[in-house]
Formats: C-alpha cells, structure tokens, sequence
C-alpha cells in the first residue's frame, strides 16, 4: 500500500499528516476525536484504502504534531481553520468526510460554515450539543458502582484528577462507554499515551464527566437542517455519545441515513470491524462522484 507522510502550516503552528492507498473511488478525510486524541486509533480505517486515499492529520497539540504552549489556540474557531488550512494544503477537491466523536463535531461545523468539495458526511459516534452530551454523561455516570462514581467526583472536586485512583475509575467508564473491546487494541492505547491533555482540558475539562471547557455551550442542533452534503450516522448502544440524540440528529438532517450498532460503544471500527467496513463501503460508493 502507497503511503505519503509529511508536515503542512495550520493557524497556530505545523501539523503531521499521512495519505494511504488508492483507488477509484473519492478520498476520504478522517478528522479525528479528542480533542488531542491523535489519528491512530483511526488507524483501522486503513482497511478502506483499497479503494480510495485514506487521509489521516493528528490535529494541532497532540501525536505527532507541534504542541504549542498557547491555551488560546484551543478553540472551535481556530480548529475549524485547522482543518479548512489542511483541506486547502492537501488539495482536496471532492472527498468524503469522516468525523468521529470530537471529530464528528469539527467535521459538522465544517459542511456547515466552510465552502468545500464535501462530497458526503459520516458523523460517528458523535453529538451536536455539548449540553445534551452533559446531561447524557451525567445519567450514564449516575449508573456507575457507587465507588467508581465516589472516586470521579472526589478527585475532580479536588483538581487531584492525576491520583491512581482517579486514572483507574476513568478507565472503568472508558472500558464501559468508550470501547468494549478486550483487550484494547495497540492503537487505541498509544493513542491515549500520545495525548494532548492542554487542548482537551481548555475545550472540553477534567474528563468527559465535568465538560467545563470553552466549548460547553456549543449547540448545532438546530442548524442540522442546514448540512445539505450526503450524511450518515453512525451510533453505538453503549456510546457516551447518546443513540436517542443521535437518531434525532439524523431526523433533522434530510435525507441521512443512520445506522445503529448493537454491539458497540464508541468506536465501531475496532468493536463492529466487519459490519462497519460494509457500512462504510456501501456509503462511500453510492456518494463517489
């Protein structure tokens, strides 16, 4: 398989990319979640590159792209920019998008306020509305054994979220809503290794449990009837990320297609691998143009 890695300019500094495989059909751009969660645990979307240019880019402040020490970057704002700079940088002219988690926040404010060759949006495992994604995570977290939700908001309350305890409960949720895969796949540990903590603590907070970031208030939920590109949805019964919410989404987008996965949480190209690549597939060829 053909690979091109390299670096290109964004507002705020240089960020890494790879470009993999080849194919008839149109790329695809993976934008990846976090923030400062970097591509690789992504990566298994390689499997697509048989039939069309697989892009990767670690956003600013994570993997293996410049981390600035400048918590002003860390913006809606800045990381639309970032993405506009690395679509116009890599020439993209007609491709496919998709946006997982994080990612799939970017990427709708993207098709929404950025002119672009978009040929189509796939929104996985995502939200439009940080106080829907609070209110959900604060329902799932009353489910959790009284100790693990005991230990979440102790150290959290205390900024000690650092301790060994705190990790080990974080990791509880994580293995519950995240990814229900055993063990977790390389890719998605060194991922988590590798991580911008700065960015992810500016924007969104301690944790996914306490989003008291500057984006908790970010609301698309009704400019979804403007996202006019071919969109689909994908959503896991165990997400973080609602399923009710997300087949709301897709009711407000006309036209989108959704497609729930019984056996996932939030990653359903490392926890559903076969019925995802299909999905996957079949969306991609219908909306090659």
């Amino acid at each position: 398989m053909t690979r091109q890695v390299g670096t290109l300019t964004v507002p705020g500094g240089n960020v890494w990319f790879k470009r993999a495989g080849g194919g008839p059909g149109l790329p695809v751009l993976v934008v990846h979640g976090g923030p400062g969660l970097p591509h690789g645990y992504l990566s298994s979307l390689e499997r697509l590159a048989d039939e069309r240019e697989v892009v990767f880019w670690d956003q600013l402040g994570c993997g293996n792209s410049e981390s600035p020490s400048n918590v002003d970057l860390w913006t809606m704002e800045r990381s639309l920019a970032e993405m506009d700079a690395v679509v116009r940088a890599l020439d993209l002219n007609s491709f496919h998008i998709f946006g997982n988690s994080w990612g799939g926040m970017l990427a709708q404010q993207y098709v929404l306020d950025v002119p672009s060759g978009a040929a189509s949006l796939t929104i996985s495992n995502s939200t439009a509305s940080m106080p829907r994604f609070a209110e959900y995570v604060a329902r799932l977290k009353s489910e959790l054994d009284s100790a693990t939700r005991s230990a979440i908001d102790r150290h959290e309350a205390a900024g000690t979220t650092d301790s060994a305890e705190y990790q080990a409960a974080i990791r509880t949720w994580n293995e519950t809503y995240l990814c229900r895969s055993r063990p977790w796949p390389r890719e998605l540990e060194e991922a988590f290794a590798s991580a911008g903590t700065e960015i992810f603590e500016t924007m969104f907070g301690p944790s996914d449990l306490r989003v008291i970031g500057n984006i908790r208030s970010w609301d698309i939920l009704d400019r979804l009837p403007e996202i006019t590109v071919p969109t689909m949805l994908l959503a896991g019964r165990f997400d973080e990320c609602s399923p009710e919410h997300m087949r709301e989404m897709h009711q407000r987008i006309a036209g989108s297609q959704f497609e729930f996965f019984e056996s996932t949480a939030h990653l359903p190209f490392i926890e559903e691998p076969t019925r995802f690549d299909q999905v996957m597939r079949e969306f991609f060829r219908l909306h090659d143009i």
